[in-house]
């Protein structure tokens, strides 16, 4: 970076990859300068703290931020065990964001809403690379300022886009009309969020682990309020890539969690609904019907969509990207990670190379960067912000050299709509299955029982 020397580099997000890449620039002699648009670092996390990690600790916790911390007295957790998200907010993100390097360059109720270069919309390109970025954002004051910048890392996720309920990528008609009968995408149905779900009638919509996480909430919920009825919608015609590999999985938290579901709905605690595309919703006094492309019929009183999410791309409107037209992550990333051809987790140990646009130091990280893709493994964003702080430091071999201290497996891997699937044991199933090829010798990867995406659903 021309300007590194006199302007910070701007991390858009405080979450794990966030903070993480804010670390890593400290150690590459760089300033960040952290915009979080939530009261505090992991907000988004926050909305799903009662939910437990499949991974262990050890697999989600960046080296350099632990670098930061362990001189301020911090004790890692037990590398083994398996977090809540609100611990690895209380006892990892918190910490970390107090500490004086962190919290001096972290403005919080600050929202990015625009990232272009000075004096520049897109169509400029004279000078173009040598030019500083512009960061505007509305701060928590009630101010919008434009901050200048030498690079950006966007590490901002998706949790605050949903995919729509409708089959077409676009909300079911009446969608809108509902949102007062529609949750969050992970309620704390047996906590904070009990009094909208006891005794209703319940709908969850989707084929990931959010969805099987919320059902089992939902089933607990029912022992001790039996009036609640619990009924799940997927568009596919059977829910067994959320049942995954069972005691095959390479994540045993989490292969329990698909069994435990599977029994719940062969025993009728859960009434499942396959190849129910929703076509639209019809809002009324005392529930909402929704209808499926097909005419079947279904009566709620609250819905859970479990649909999964898309990036925030309006804020990067005026920069100049290479994203894959599918999924919507950089360009050499997609094919690796559709979720059309692949189930699969797998994608080869990449960082600032693979994830560069054309507008030269700006990067795209973290959960964000797999667009529409519904896995990521923390670990990997981990290694892309170590990578992408080499490279707008100038190291280009440190850059160019990725790895990850993972399993070196390709194995298969499904939904669970937040940044928490990370290997716990390494399995070697590159017999098993075609799905997970990939041009690198390396894969990161972990099995759930499954081998291949959407498009073999009906094989």
């Amino acid at each position: 970076m021309d300007s590194a020397k006199t302007l910070p580099v701007a991390v858009i997000g405080a979450g794990p990859v966030g903070l993480a890449a804010a670390a890593r620039l400290l150690e590459r002699g760089l300033e960040p300068l952290i915009f979080e648009a939530g009261p505090a670092a992991g907000a988004a996390i926050e909305q799903w703290r009662h939910i437990r990690l499949f991974s262990p600790w050890q697999y989600n916790i960046d080296a350099a931020a632990v670098r930061l911390l362990e001189p301020s007295g911090w004790e890692s957790p037990r590398p083994t065990a398996l977090p809540y998200g609100g611990e690895l907010i209380d006892n990892y993100l918190t910490p970390l964001a107090a500490l004086p390097a962190i919290s001096s360059k972290l403005q919080t109720g600050s929202r990015v809403i625009a990232v272009t270069r000075a004096g520049m919309d897109k169509t400029h390109t004279r000078n173009r690379e040598r030019t500083p970025f512009i960061v505007r954002v509305e701060h928590a004051d009630g101010e919008t300022r434009d901050h200048t910048v030498a690079g950006v890392i966007d590490a901002s996720g998706t949790w605050s886009i949903r995919n729509p309920l409708g089959t077409s990528g676009l909300p079911a008609i009446g969608e809108e009309s509902a949102a007062g009968r529609t949750s969050s995408p992970l309620p704390d149905v047996t906590g904070r969020d009990r009094a909208s779900f006891g005794g209703r009638r319940v709908l969850v919509v989707g084929a990931g682990h959010s969805a099987a996480n919320t059902l089992i909430n939902l089933a607990d919920l029912a022992k001790e309020e039996p009036d609640t009825r619990i009924l799940w919608a997927v568009r596919g015609a059977s829910a067994e890539k959320v049942y995954g590999g069972g005691n095959a999985d390479g994540l045993p938290a989490r292969g329990q969690l698909g069994a435990r579901l599977r029994r719940l709905v062969e025993a009728g605690t859960i009434e499942l609904h396959t190849g129910f595309g929703i076509s639209s919703l019809k809002s009324l006094a005392s529930h909402v019907t929704v209808e499926s492309v097909d005419g079947r019929t279904l009566e709620a009183d609250v819905l859970v969509p479990c649909t999964g999410f898309r990036p925030d791309l309006d804020i990067l409107r005026e920069l100049r990207l290479d994203l894959d037209p599918a999924v919507e992550a950089p360009t050499e990333l997609g094919p690796l990670i559709d979720p059309e051809f692949h189930s699969c987790g797998t994608v080869p140990p990449h960082g600032a190379a693979l994830l560069a646009h054309p507008d030269k130091d700006f990067y795209i990280v973290g959960m964000k960067s797999y667009g529409r893709a519904p896995t990521f493994l923390l670990a990997t964003g981990y290694e892309q912000v170590r990578s992408v702080a080499a490279a707008l430091a100038g190291d280009r071999e440190a850059a160019d050299t990725v790895q990850l201290e993972l399993p070196e497996t390709g194995v298969c891997s499904s939904d669970a709509g937040t940044s928490c699937d990370v290997p716990a044991a390494a399995v070697d199933v590159a017999s098993e299955s075609s799905c997970c090829a990939a041009p690198e010798p390396v894969l990161v990867g972990f099995p759930t029982g499954l081998s291949h995406g959407r498009s073999g659903e009906n094989n």
